[in-house]
């Protein structure tokens, strides 16, 4: 198993998709890596060789922020944002949509599954009405 960025990357698939299982690495940024190692993109992460798996760790951490310390830059990114009190810190801190959505439907994943109205679904089909 190879570990890349503090992530173990699954084996069966390319180098290229493997990589963007670690966070702050999407398809570009993954190629981009992977030209600057001289990585075939098509190679199967099995087949990686240890001395590239090394290679692959030093561009991520030279020249990438991944994982923990990207998680923890977007959250002080949000700190600031609640602390000077603008319209989208103040979304952030009503766990509302912040990015100008509509709210009367439609943002459950932020609100969380809250049914509110009477007929909303709140019974399930086995029982009584």
């Amino acid at each position: 198993m190879a570990r890349v960025g503090g992530v173990t990357i699954p084996q069966n698939k390319r180098v290229e998709i493997a990589l963007t299982y670690i966070y702050g690495i999407g398809r570009k940024l993954s190629n981009d890596i992977l030209i600057q190692a001289k990585i075939d993109p098509n190679k199967r992460t099995v087949q990686l060789g240890e001395a590239e798996v090394n290679e692959l760790n030093r561009i991520i951490n030279e020249k990438y922020r991944v994982e923990g310390f990207l998680h923890r830059e977007v959250l002080s990114h949000i700190k600031r944002l609640k602390d000077i009190n603008c319209y989208r810190g103040t979304r952030h801190m009503k766990h509302l949509p912040v990015r100008g959505q509509r709210t009367k439907t439609n943002s459950r994943t932020v609100r969380g599954n809250m049914r509110r109205t009477v007929g909303s679904g709140r019974k399930s089909a086995n029982q009584k009405t």
